[in-house]
């Protein structure tokens, strides 16, 4: 169905209107991100800065320097780790499947719905016993864990795919479960690894909860809870919260900017 010139101009236009709806938000946090605090005061969050400093970025990047690492190294971890176990998981439920695997499947996926307030006591309780509450260690092992059944899921339902004649082709040619694996289920495994690595990239880069419970002093805080102190105690500095704001969405930006389209891929299974 051909759509008719006059038709076509109206849809880019509600299109631009709607972009432009859903880019205003960005827009407000830059330009009061450039803007001094007397000008915050005194002018629009959409309005243009007339004197563009970049004071408030650095500051907030002094006070967030820190907490960014950490949050580099609860990703870094927590992906790492998730999604190998979540690999060797997915591949035994899918092909090398036992007595009662299913079973096994189902209670490890409902892992998903358990909401985290209610393992908060819990999980406190445990990291306390362990000696890491308060510190990064208690978030380093909860990423690694909790991550381990979506992974599981995501990589299952990929490996479902993978037709059995390969599996059956292996083990007549005397390969083993892990030979199988390195050899057959790795290399195809490309698409589910940058899939599940940008869900857990997500999920543990936006947590503010775990991090707000589990740790303490600022030498071992999330980006997501130091930049909430970035707020003040009695007067907002909107341009340095945003500043942080700005700072905190940099890294996932940039990564899904180069990795989004295996999103969609592992979406499509194509």
């Amino acid at each position: 169905m051909k759509i008719s010139k006059p038709s076509r101009i109206i849809l880019y236009i509600l299109l631009m209107f709607f972009a432009i709806l859903a880019l205003l938000p960005l827009w407000s946090c830059v330009v009061t991100a450039l803007k001094t605090s007397k000008e915050v005061i005194l002018s629009t969050p959409i309005t243009p800065p007339l004197h563009p400093t970049l004071v408030p970025l650095m500051k907030a990047l002094d006070y967030l320097k820190r907490p960014l690492t950490n949050s580099l190294v609860l990703v870094g971890s927590g992906v790492m780790v998730s999604s190998f176990f979540g690999s060797l998981l997915g591949y035994l439920f899918s092909k090398r499947k036992f007595r009662g695997s299913i079973v096994v499947f189902i209670l490890i996926i409902l892992c998903l719905y358990i909401p985290a307030q209610v393992q908060l006591i819990p999980m406190v309780r445990v990291t306390s016993n362990l000696g890491l509450h308060g510190n990064l260690g208690s978030l380093v092992l909860l990423y690694m864990l909790f991550g381990i059944p979506m992974c599981t899921f995501i990589f299952k339902t990929i490996y479902d795919e993978i037709p059995d004649s390969f599996i059956n082709a292996a083990k007549i040619d005397g390969a083993g479960t892990w030979l199988i694996y390195q050899r057959i289920i790795l290399p195809l495994s490309v698409i589910p690894f940058i899939v599940a690595s940008l869900l857990q990239i997500t999920i543990i880069w936006n947590d503010f909860i775990w991090g707000l419970v589990l740790t303490a002093g600022k030498a071992n805080l999330p980006v997501t809870v130091a930049m909430a102190n970035l707020k003040g105690s009695f007067v907002a500095e909107w341009n340095l919260q945003m500043a942080g704001a700005l700072w905190v969405a940099l890294p996932p930006l940039i990564i899904f900017v180069f990795l989004g389209k295996y999103i969609v891929r592992g979406y499509s299974g194509t």
